[in-house]
């Protein structure tokens, strides 16, 4: 796991509201589907924060994500 990715148990809107909340940027972020989103902070600084704010709802890393590429070249 990169030490700037995150797994919660909250939904994505939540997630952006606490982040901007404790000024964290986001670089990216993706629903999981059994529930709750994966996050990547553009700082390891700000993934830090976020770890200590969200403490109660960190999920393992070891949780399924979704394909996130196409399944056929966009080209």
């Amino acid at each position: 796991m990169s030490a700037r990715a995150l797994f919660v148990s909250l939904d994505e809107p939540t997630v952006l509201a606490r982040c901007d909340k404790a000024d964290v940027s986001i670089s990216t972020i993706e629903r999981l589907p059994q529930g709750g989103v994966r996050f990547v902070c553009t700082s390891v600084d700000g993934a830090t924060v976020m770890k200590k704010k969200l403490k109660s709802h960190l999920l393992p890393d070891t949780v399924a994500r979704q394909a996130y590429r196409p399944a056929a070249p966009t080209w």
